[in-house]
């Protein structure tokens, strides 16, 4: 269940265990934080619910940055779900609440509106205006408000990995895929309306699902080996180009994803692609043909890499 405010809640929506953040990405860092609220709310009878924000407080502050979003709030909901979690408060991040102070958010949308049971979150966790609200300022504003808070250390992965979303960024930045599923816990995905675009593809027998980019950070460009998800639950491999495309190039980036042994019409529908592994950079070719023998190239390749690696988005968001 997603939540969109924190005012006139019903006695039914209040009283949870919460983990709060930005939780882009939902990785292992973030479900470490979350675990711990599971834990208080297991302790406590409680629901368990995640507080973050919408937009992303960064956009709120820094309307012209780059695209940076590793998900959508619908790809949240459903990361969070296999994680026991009840509700996800999604509370709209506005001038209101960029003008409150550390202590005006513990009371006001904390105590008063969610009745928070306990709060969970991140050794680095800042808040309030001026992100001047610290963990420890939390657990002083809990004590004199009435509830708990644990604040969870940094865990790092054995193998050195930084389970932070700006590592997944890196990650994505390099084409470095397994080590972004590596950090996030499953493959880095796109999701979004499938719209029409050139129709180039079909005229060479390889029509693809377009997805505009919108506010998802830009990976590495080329092409992927791919899994998108139907609307009707359905997994089809494919390989899919992201990017501008040099040979035609469109003004905003766009995946175009070719799904292999699939002729149905998914203009308007909303799909979500994993990008399973990079097989190669964006480059021009020397006309169609040229183009189409690369694309079955690239189609071999990535039933190759798609044949060694184990299905994960019908079974991430299952249910």
């Amino acid at each position: 269940m997603i939540v969109t405010d924190w005012r006139d809640l019903p006695e039914r929506l209040r009283g949870a265990a919460v983990a709060i953040g930005a939780f882009d990405g939902v990785h292992r860092g973030h479900q470490a934080v979350i675990a711990q609220a599971r834990a208080a709310a297991d302790r406590l009878g409680a629901p368990l619910a995640v507080v973050s924000f919408d937009p992303h407080p960064r956009r709120w502050f820094q309307p012209d940055a780059a695209p940076f979003r590793l998900m959508t709030s619908g790809q949240m909901a459903r990361a969070l779900a296999p994680l026991g979690v009840n509700r996800l408060y999604l509370l709209p991040f506005d001038a209101a609440m960029a003008a409150m102070t550390d202590e005006a958010f513990a009371r006001e949308v904390l105590s008063d509106g969610l009745g928070i049971a306990h709060a969970a979150v991140g050794f680095d966790f800042t808040y309030g205006k001026g992100r001047t609200g610290s963990p420890e300022g939390l657990r002083r504003h809990g004590e004199a408000l009435g509830f708990g808070v644990t604040v969870v250390d940094r865990i790092d992965d054995p193998d050195g990995l930084k389970l932070s979303s700006s590592g997944v960024r890196q990650a994505l930045k390099a084409g470095d895929m397994p080590r972004a599923a590596a950090i996030l816990g499953r493959p880095f995905a796109i999701e979004g309306e499938v719209i029409h675009g050139d129709k180039r593809g079909r005229t060479i027998g390889i029509p693809t699902a377009n997805v505009a980019m919108g506010d998802y950070m830009r990976p590495a460009y080329g092409v992927y080996a791919t899994r998108t998800r139907l609307p009707d639950g359905r997994v089809i491999d494919g390989v899919a180009n992201l990017g501008v495309r040099p040979m035609f190039e469109v003004d905003q980036p766009l995946l175009e994803a070719w799904l292999f042994d699939f002729d149905s019409d998914l203009y308007g529908q909303t799909v979500e692609t994993e990008l399973v592994a990079f097989l190669r950079g964006e480059m021009a070719f020397d006309g169609l043909d040229a183009l189409k023998v690369r694309i079955n190239a690239d189609a071999a390749a990535a039933r190759a890499v798609l044949a060694q690696s184990s299905p994960s988005i019908s079974d991430v968001h299952s249910g």
